[in-house]
């Protein structure tokens, strides 16, 4: 797509072409014109930087178009900072500032929204999904990623670095299966494993404070009253956590670790799509402060849900119809009023205990594997 921007008084036109967020696994990703005006138009408002603005003899800047396109290169391509030099007319210095502050814009303007914890509608559309997909009650699948710091000082390095010897940051991401980014909770060293990172981790903070809306689910007969991901064989047996069968014997449990890897690779295919879409991600981070680091990932990642919403609106992705059914055929429900309970140390150390409940972990994966041989036992 290629935009012309005219200087009025100077009559110099400025012709930038918009970046395409691809990736093969969900269309195109690429934004129309009138919605990358759009998008450009709100930071204006936010940062000084992106407005246009006459030098000393009047003549006209850089315009909004081409710093925010120098900016959303950088980040889609990995490219190096001099290399919009020569087609946007930037400098290095300038560049950086641009990406620097479109992060920031991107996190002030949009983060709210795309970074926002699942609605009572947003759950109910998950539930409806994963219990079309053999799981009744689960929210999402959670894994952790590592970014690779090319930069990292040497004093931080052995916090930073293990296995390969190469300092990296993790991620850590609930996703769904339309690609969507639920959590993201990035910052932690590299020589933590996805348990450290779990202790770390805000992802139970809202159950944990009475803020979630309440999930009810029943499985073969039996009631339950709290959502769950599913994880890898690491995570703790948790009653929020639903592993594989590690070697299944007997053709139930064949049958429920197959299906419960291809629901859990939803988490990875997001991390690669995220990976696929902003190539700054993939590539070594080159910055040197942390915080920016992370003020990168957050902007890349509310992009990507950007992107996902504007996909599954045009009906590119699923038929939400085909996921919605009956309340009377429904077995997972979310109750409209949140968790209000007082928000003491007891209280929270109650949930904190029914989040950990080793018991009702084990009573919901032989459930689980009693309804899925159900249910798709006989293809």
């Amino acid at each position: 797509m290629l935009l012309v921007v005219t200087g009025v008084e100077s009559g110099v036109e400025s012709r930038v072409e918009s970046p395409v967020l691809s990736c093969s696994c969900h269309g195109s990703g690429e934004w129309s014109g009138e919605s990358w005006l759009v998008f450009i138009l709100s930071f204006t408002t936010q940062q000084t930087l992106f407005q246009q603005k006459k030098d000393g003899l009047g003549r006209l800047g850089l315009s909004t178009l081409q710093k925010c396109t120098a900016a959303i290169r950088v980040l889609a391509y990995g490219s190096a900072l001099d290399a919009v030099d020569e087609y946007l007319r930037l400098g290095a210095t300038t560049a950086q500032l641009c990406v620097e502050n479109f992060v920031e814009s991107i996190i002030n303007v949009f983060g709210n929204e795309y970074l926002r914890r699942p609605t009572p509608y947003d759950l109910q559309r998950l539930l409806d999904d994963a219990e079309n997909r053999g799981f009744p009650g689960m929210i999402g699948s959670i894994d952790c990623m590592h970014w690779e710091w090319k930069n990292c000082p040497t004093a931080w390095k052995g916090q930073f670095a293990r296995g390969s010897g190469k300092p990296t940051i993790v991620l850590e991401a609930v996703a769904s299966y339309d690609l969507w980014i639920w959590h993201a909770f990035f910052g932690a060293p590299g020589t933590l494993n996805d348990i450290n990172v779990l202790d770390r981790s805000p992802v139970f903070d809202d159950i944990i404070n009475g803020e979630a809306p309440q999930v009810n689910f029943s499985v073969n007969g039996n009631e339950y009253h709290m959502g769950y991901y599913l994880t890898d064989g690491i995570y703790p047996n948790w009653a929020t956590f639903i592993q594989s069968i590690r070697l299944p014997q007997v053709p139930k449990a064949v049958l429920f670790a197959q299906r419960q890897k291809a629901v859990r690779k939803d988490v990875d295919r997001a991390f690669g799509v995220l990976q696929a879409r902003f190539a700054i991600v993939r590539n070594p981070a080159l910055s040197w402060d942390k915080v920016k680091i992370g003020k990168i990932m957050r902007a890349c990642i509310i992009l990507h849900n950007m992107i996902v919403e504007n996909e599954r609106d045009e009906g590119t992705q699923f038929n939400l119809s085909d996921f919605e059914e009956g309340e009377a055929s429904r077995s997972s429900h979310v109750d409209r009023r949140t968790r209000r309970m007082p928000t003491n140390i007891a209280n929270q150390m109650g949930v904190r205990t029914e989040i950990r409940d080793t018991n009702v972990h084990a009573q919901l994966k032989r459930d689980l594997v009693e309804h899925i041989w159900a249910k798709f036992g006989t293809d």
